[in-house]
């Protein structure tokens, strides 16, 4: 039985190695904000309209819960799951972790270029961005260092790239 959990801010690229991994490994690949999304036939951005923070963040604890009795799965979480209640330490407790770590100027280009697609950022400056990405990795880095594993994840831009940071975290794992 294998699962891993890739955590990290947005934009970090768990979505695009947890897929690229999932096709190298054979192992389900799992995004929870999809797998919330489907399951509630709603939009993160609608289930925070309707239950608040508050609500979405027990639905998303409820669902992590959910998905990880799953056996053979990499399960990409939101940017905040690692941050409440005990995600965290239950994340490690029934499987590998892995923080995708990625440098702020990285960070930045990433999200600037993908800002419209993003609810938080549409509208905002460059400025505005470098600021709530700084103060987002603030609030934030203390759980994500809590993960087994720490990954550089700043070369993800090519398909090469990408190729190149599956073999890495799959002799990072050594198991799958």
């Amino acid at each position: 039985m294998k699962r891993v959990f890739l955590i990290g801010y947005m934009g970090a690229g768990k979505t695009t190695l947890g897929k690229a991994l999932s096709k190298k490994s054979g192992l389900t690949f799992i995004d929870l904000d999809w797998y919330i999304e489907e399951r509630y036939h709603k939009t993160i951005q609608q289930i925070f309209a309707d239950h608040g923070e508050e609500g979405f963040r027990e639905i998303e604890k409820n669902m992590l819960h959910e998905v990880s009795e799953f056996e053979d799965v990499i399960i990409s979480t939101g940017g905040g799951t690692p941050c409440f209640f005990d995600n965290m330490d239950y994340m490690n407790s029934v499987g590998e972790t892995v923080f995708l770590d990625v440098s702020l100027d990285v960070l930045f280009n990433r999200l600037s270029v993908a800002r419209h697609q993003r609810p938080l950022l549409k509208g905002k400056s460059d400025n505005e961005l470098l600021l709530i990405i700084k103060q987002g990795l603030e609030k934030r880095l203390p759980f994500y260092t809590k993960a087994k594993h720490n990954f550089i994840a700043d070369e993800l831009e090519s398909i090469k790239e990408i190729d190149s940071s599956v073999q890495k975290l799959e002799k990072e794992l050594n198991y799958i």
